[in-house]
């Protein structure tokens, strides 16, 4: 394992069988006949166990291409789409310092993230999916991410701005709060629009406004507001 190493190295995040490091590989290989180029984000994505991050009852699927429940009506999104979104995020700037993740979910998008970015802020709605996030990523034992408890229309002011914003679920219209704590020059990548007619948006902002991308159809949760 490349980008998980030492301390990683067990039975449990190596995976065995539908979970093992082959079937795995062939989860990247499809990844690259589906257009997805960036190689750092392959390789990551191959070496990160994504296994870990739901029920046990579901791990043995954990590598097709197909979103899974991860329970309270949200869902892990599937290989292909988080791989898109990531180099969608990452484009061909350097290394991002500061991303904002709105929808921590079971935490896997925020473990890819963790790897290629300095720091990830990430920040969940519902608190008894942060809390199994929390756990997930332990075992991983990242140091560079930070947890927010809140409402994800209102992102996190006391970090921004950010390099990169990610979008996990899909407002009818963009926050306006979450645009605004995009700097200069930063990427957003975030599904829009109601159900059925959903699309990815990669958004830079300009010192003069917001460049708009529409990138692909999509199917994503609803974005709501408020806790739980």
């Amino acid at each position: 394992m490349a980008a998980l190493k030492g301390d990683f190295v067990s039975i449990s995040l190596q995976g065995i069988g539908m979970t093992s490091l082959r079937t795995r590989e062939r989860m990247i290989k499809r990844l690259a006949e589906q257009g997805i180029t960036n190689k750092r984000v392959l390789e990551i994505m191959r070496d990160t166990p994504r296994h870990i991050f739901m029920d046990e009852a579901l791990s043995s699927r954990a590598y097709e291409d197909t979103a899974l429940p991860i329970g309270y009506n949200q869902t892990i999104s599937q290989p292909y789409i988080v791989a898109k979104m990531t180099e969608l995020l990452l484009g061909s700037e350097g290394r991002l310092k500061k991303v904002l993740e709105i929808g921590t979910g079971c935490g896997y998008q925020t473990a890819i993230l963790a790897q290629l970015v300095d720091h990830v802020y990430t920040v969940e709605r519902l608190l008894p999916l942060q809390r199994k996030a929390k756990l997930h990523i332990g075992q991983l034992k990242f140091k560079n991410i930070s947890y927010l408890y809140a409402d994800g229309n209102v992102g996190w002011a006391d970090y921004a701005p950010f390099d990169g914003i990610l979008v996990s679920a899909a407002p009818a219209e963009i926050p306006t709060m979450l645009l605004e704590q995009l700097s200069i020059g930063g990427v957003m990548v975030i599904p829009t629009g109601s159900s059925g007619m959903q699309v990815l948006q990669r958004i830079i902002r300009t010192q003069s406004g917001y460049e708009t991308e529409n990138v692909e159809a999509v199917t994503f949760v609803p974005f709501l507001s408020g806790v739980e």
